[in-house]
């Protein structure tokens, strides 16, 4: 041993799996030869479910690099981006959920597992920027401090499919500030702002008041800022708000409404907007009504409408296996 080496205690320890000598794997002097017994390894997975992805996984891989040649330096080039989104992450920053959101993966993840269910609010990504630590918020309090943009007042009912009140559902709720940042991109970050967790009452009711969205840009500095410029892709979301809904027997609900009339609509960097999920906001220009719902400087707000409605987890279930049982029969593919 060197005079440099670190002494240990043991030796390195394998795992316990034996090698798989019955399977008679050759060498692999070709390229094809890697993909063979990689796929003859893959059959050695107890789970079935396991099985079937990471054998589509290493399949769709392999055919990628022999489609496109990859290189090696490009591939280095792939490994060194990817270290840096890890390396990005923080307990506030997720920029590994912002590239899969931008290459639409959460958006096709959240389509395939949540099918719209007849008559209830339809479901969107949930972003990179929830906390645990959003405020409790009473009905008609605030989740935005004051001066954080315009006033806007959001009002509903939480409903069932069948129109039926749910109360106590908890709603989370997020947002930007009138500047285009949530509070985890402030540095030195002291409290939870432009957002809260508030229950609907006896009769599915919900208040509060909030700010008026607006359109921001995705954080750009960072690998996945990088990685839209050179893909000639703006890094725009549209104004929206995120609601989080979750009661006892229901679906949990992960959306976001999108004001009427933004510019990135039909362009979100993030594929999370839905035609259902357009809103229009009102125009409200009454002093003492801004008052009454507790904007401390009055003047005029908007208000903004939505009945959230919630499908039963049995109802959500039975859609998304009819859902993937007509794709599988369509695709060929199993579930």
């Amino acid at each position: 041993m060197s005079d440099d080496a670190t002494p240990t205690d043991h030796q390195a320890i394998p795992n316990g799996i034996q090698a798989p000598h019955h399977l008679n794997l050759p060498y692999p002097d070709k390229p094809e030869l890697i993909t063979s017994n990689l796929q003859k390894l893959i059959e050695l997975v107890p789970n079935p479910r396991h099985k079937f992805v990471f054998e589509r996984l290493i399949s769709h891989m392999h055919e990628f690099v022999n489609e496109t040649s990859i290189t090696t330096e490009e591939w280095m080039n792939t490994i060194q981006f990817l270290t840096r989104v890890g390396q990005t992450c923080t307990p506030i920053r997720q920029e590994f959920i912002l590239l899969s959101d931008v290459l639409g993966v959460s958006a096709l993840v959240d389509s395939l597992n949540c099918p719209p269910v007849k008559g209830a609010t339809e479901s969107s990504v949930l972003g990179p920027f929830f906390t645990e630590d959003a405020p409790d918020v009473e009905q008609g309090g605030s989740i935005a401090s004051e001066g954080k943009g315009k006033y806007m007042y959001v009002e509903g009912r939480v409903l069932s499919t069948d129109g039926k009140p749910v109360p106590d559902a908890v709603i989370e709720t997020w947002e930007t500030d009138d500047l285009g940042f949530y509070d985890t991109q402030y540095k030195g970050r002291e409290f939870a702002d432009c957002r809260g967790r508030l229950r609907s009452d006896k009769e599915g009711k919900y208040g509060y008041r909030a700010v008026v969205p607006i359109c921001y840009p995705i954080p750009g500095d960072g690998p996945v800022g990088e990685l839209l410029l050179n893909l000639g892709r703006h890094n725009m979301r549209p104004n929206h708000l995120h609601l989080m809904v979750e009661a006892p027997g229901f679906r949990k609900l992960v959306t976001a409404l999108y004001p009427a009339g933004d510019e990135f609509l039909s362009s979100d960097a993030v594929f999370g907007v839905k035609k259902g999920l357009v809103v229009k906001l009102e125009e409200v220009n009454d002093d003492a009504e801004a008052r009454k719902r507790g904007f401390p400087k009055g003047g005029s707000f908007k208000l903004l409408k939505f009945d959230i409605i919630l499908s039963p987890e049995a109802e959500a279930e039975a859609a998304r296996k009819a859902f993937a049982e007509e794709r599988a029969q369509t695709s060929g593919r199993p579930q």
